[in-house]
C-alpha cells in the first residue's frame, strides 16, 4: 500500500498532509506543474521535507488543477498497479485553486480511497471521519519547514497563497465524499458562475428547514403588499425558481429574471407552461438599460412592474445607484442583516430617489447542516426593506 498526496503546490504537503508523508511508503503529486516526488519506506522524514522544500515557488497566480485526467494519469504513474490511497484538498476549500483540485482528484481517481483534508475552513464546520493529532516534534519539523521554506508566503497579499496560523492545523483532520456529497461542497464555495449552478439546488432552498422559513416568510411579506403593488413584479436574480413559485402560487404575474443560463435553464422547466411568469436573462444594470423608467412598457404593452425584488442578490458588489433606473415604483430588498446595514442603509440615508417605506425582520440566524450532514454552517438570518420612490 502507497499513500499518494495530490496538493497544488509544495507547501500545501507539509501544512495538511505532514502525517501522511513523514512514515511508511508515500508520493507526492504537484498538480500546479505536473511533478511527482517518491518517498520510499526508509527516507527520513528530514530528507523528505528537504525534497519538498525545493519545490516551494512564489506565488503564482497562474496555478490550477490540469484537470481530472492528467491528475488520476499522474496518480496511475506513481502507484505502478499497486493499492493506493489517495490524500487531497477539500472540494469546499475556500480558496477555489485547491477546492478544483480536491474536486478534480476525486473524479479522476474514482474508484480509490479518496481521503479529503478539511484544512482551514472559515465558512463551513466540516464533519471529519478521522483525525491525526501531531505530536510537538512533528509540530516543531512543521513550523520549522513553514519559517525555512515558506518565508516568502507568510506575508503574502494574495488570500490563496498566504501562509498564516489557522492554515497550520496541530491536528490534521481528513473526511471522504460520496459523488453528490463532493460536488455539493464544491458548488456550496463558489460564487454565482458556472461552478455553482454545476448541480441543482447548490444552496438546498428545497431541503433547508432555514431557507424554507426564509422564503416563506419573504413571500408573505412581498404578497402582504399587493395593493400597493399590483399583480406585476420583476425578480431579479431568481436562480432556480425557489421564490417564484410561491409567488405565482398566490396569483402574481413574475418576470423572473436569471443570467446563469444553467440556473435559467432548470427555472425555465420548472416554470414551463405557467401563464403569469416569464423568464429572461437580464441582470440588475440590464434591467435598467430597457426604456425610461417612468415610460417602461414590456413587449406586451404592460405598464411598468409594481415592484422589482431584489432578493438575497446585493452581495457582489452591484453599483445600488442603479436602482433609480429601474422602471418601478417599489423596491423589495433583503439581505443578511450586517449587509443591510453595511451596503444598503448607508446609500439609502443619501438617496433622494428612494425613501423607506418598511422595514421587516424575516428571519433569524440559525445554524444547520449543508450537504447531507458532512458539514453545518450559520446561517445569517435576513432583514427586508420596501423601498418606495420619491415623489418628482
Amino acid at each position: 500500500m502507497i499513500d499518494i498526496v495530490v496538493v497544488l503546490r509544495a507547501e500545501d504537503a507539509v501544512l495538511d498532509f505532514l502525517s501522511v508523508l513523514t512514515d511508511g511508503e508515500a508520493a507526492l503529486v504537484l498538480a500546479d506543474h505536473g511533478r511527482t516526488l517518491a518517498f520510499p519506506a526508509g527516507r527520513s522524514p528530514a530528507e523528505r521535507l528537504a525534497d519538498i522544500a525545493r519545490h516551494v515557488r512564489p506565488a503564482d497566480d497562474g496555478s490550477a488543477s490540469p484537470g481530472p485526467a492528467p491528475l488520476a494519469e499522474l496518480v496511475r504513474g506513481v502507484a505502478d498497479d499497486r493499492d493506493a490511497r489517495v490524500w487531497t484538498h477539500s472540494p469546499a476549500d475556500n480558496r477555489r485553486s485547491r477546492g478544483k483540485v480536491g474536486r478534480d482528484t476525486a473524479i479522476g481517481c474514482a474508484g480509490r480511497d479518496v481521503r479529503h483534508a478539511v484544512g482551514y475552513s472559515p465558512f463551513l464546520q466540516v464533519v471529519s471521519d478521522f483525525d491525526r493529532s501531531l505530536d510537538r516534534e512533528l509540530i516543531g519539523t512543521k513550523l520549522d519547514f513553514v519559517n525555512r521554506a515558506c518565508e516568502h508566503l507568510l506575508t503574502e497579499p494574495s488570500a490563496e497563497y498566504v501562509v498564516q496560523t489557522p492554515r497550520i492545523p496541530a491536528t490534521e483532520r481528513f473526511f471522504h465524499t460520496n459523488a453528490d456529497e463532493r460536488e455539493r461542497l464544491f458548488a456550496l464555495l463558489a460564487s454565482l458562475d458556472d461552478e455553482a449552478a454545476s448541480i441543482p439546488d447548490p444552496w438546498e432552498f428545497g431541503s433547508s428547514p432555514y431557507e424554507k422559513d426564509r422564503l416563506d416568510a419573504t413571500a408573505a411579506w412581498i404578497l402582504g403588499h399587493r395593493a400597493e403593488t399590483g399583480e406585476s413584479l420583476v425578480e431579479v436574480g431568481a436562480c432556480e425558481g425557489a421564490l417564484t413559485h410561491r409567488l405565482i402560487a398566490a396569483g402574481r404575474t413574475v418576470h423572473a429574471t436569471e443570467p446563469n443560463p444553467l440556473f435559467r435553464t432548470r427555472l425555465a422547466e420548472a416554470v414551463r407552461g405557467t401563464e403569469t411568469v416569464r423568464v429572461s436573462a437580464q441582470d440588475l444594470a440590464e434591467l435598467t438599460e430597457l426604456t425610461d423608467p417612468v415610460e417602461h412598457t414590456d413587449e406586451d404593452g404592460r405598464p411598468r412592474a409594481g415592484a422589482h425584488l431584489l432578493i438575497e442578490m446585493l452581495y457582489y458588489g452591484q453599483d445600488l445607484a442603479l436602482l433609480d433606473r429601474l422602471p418601478t415604483d417599489h423596491v423589495f430588498v433583503a439581505l443578511e442583516p450586517d449587509a443591510m446595514d453595511s451596503q444598503v442603509r448607508p446609500w439609502l440615508a443619501a438617496s433622494t430617489t428612494w425613501r423607506e417605506v418598511e422595514s421587516v425582520h424575516l428571519v433569524p440566524p440559525r445554524v444547520e447542516t449543508v450537504c447531507a450532514g458532512r458539514a453545518y454552517l450559520i446561517k445569517r438570518g435576513s432583514d427586508g426593506l420596501l423601498l418606495r420612490r420619491t415623489a418628482g
